[in-house]
């Protein structure tokens, strides 16, 4: 067995907590084993002017890390999952999916507002292009901006802008100890949550067996069976830029249920729906389920929305 492991992670507050959280579970199972953190600076780390539709998100947050994984000069990368592409390098491997936080994303409002509070052409802040498309399907009157940073640096430019309420996932909020500034915790039935959002992804070499014998313990099986689904269904719709899509999967006695939501940027073309599979034991079958609603999708008229969107990224 090793007797030392070095992790991979960005340096950002919360990028800071996971892999902290990391490493102190797996002390728990491994209690000597010399355990040590490397930072790396990602360029989603240092583009920061530009919306990350305009520049792409695909692997901004994970590309850097993954390049000292192969290099050997860390053992495992921690990412938060929905960062991490549905395509993984050659040589690499999600080798566990750690118990998932909640999923669901919140409000957070000058006053308190909650979402059907807000005044009429409220000024909303997020960098989602996802969050962006399901809250103008259902206000269109909003006007919607871009607030890029880490999650302390959001939150000072938010206090110090004219942004009337901000959208960020609970899990971060939460994890970072600013669950006193949230207004409103949005239900799936109004927003669907990022693809693995509240989710770790530990990520390791595929020949370094001791590794990944040794992440295994974090391993959640229904967070993998659920989050697998969810990638599958975005694997088979993207195309390799930021698009509208959120997804959230349950996994409940053997019974695995997908909810997935496609939109235009503007909110006016939105196609929901469902898939639920039972008897799902292996992370292949969950698989399925993503790629079986993705072509439900795709017939509602997915592909013909995704294209438009395509054409600008």
């Amino acid at each position: 067995m090793k007797k030392k492991l070095i992790i991979g992670t960005r340096s950002s507050p919360l990028a800071l907590w996971q892999a902290e959280f990391t490493k102190t579970e797996l002390s728990k199972h491994f209690p000597d084993l010399d355990i040590e953190l490397k930072l790396v600076k990602t360029t989603g780390d240092v583009l920061l002017d530009s919306p990350l539709s305009k520049i792409g998100d695909m692997g901004l947050f994970t590309k850097d890390i993954e390049k000292h994984l192969l290099a050997k000069e860390i053992d495992l990368a921690v990412h938060s999952l929905k960062d991490v592409p549905t395509e993984t390098p050659e040589g690499l491997i999600l080798s566990a999916f750690t118990e998932r936080e909640d999923t669901r994303d919140v409000i957070i409002s000058r006053n308190g507002e909650t979402l059907t509070q807000l005044r009429p052409n409220a000024k909303i802040a997020t960098s989602s292009l996802r969050r962006t498309s399901q809250l103008l399907s259902m206000r269109p009157d909003f006007e919607m901006g871009d607030i890029r940073g880490n999650l302390n640096t959001r939150f000072k430019k938010f206090d110090e802008s004219d942004f009337d309420a901000m959208m960020l996932a609970y899990a971060g909020v939460h994890r970072l100890n600013f669950g006193d500034r949230i207004s409103e915790i949005l239900p799936h039935d109004v927003m669907l949550p990022a693809v693995g959002q509240g989710a770790l992804g530990i990520e390791t070499r595929v020949d370094d067996e001791q590794t990944r014998e040794i992440v295994k313990v974090m391993n959640n099986q229904n967070c993998e069976f659920c989050t697998k689904a969810e990638r599958a269904l975005l694997r088979h719709l993207q195309g390799g830029c930021q698009i509208p899509i959120g997804a959230y999967a349950t996994y409940r006695n053997g019974s695995l249920h997908l909810s997935a939501y496609v939109g235009s940027v503007d909110g006016k073309r939105a196609i929901r729906n469902e898939v639920r599979m039972d008897n799902v034991t292996v992370a292949d079958q969950a698989e399925k389920a993503g790629i079986e609603l993705a072509e439900e999708l795709k017939k509602q008229g997915a592909n013909e929305i995704l294209a438009e969107i395509r054409k600008t990224c």
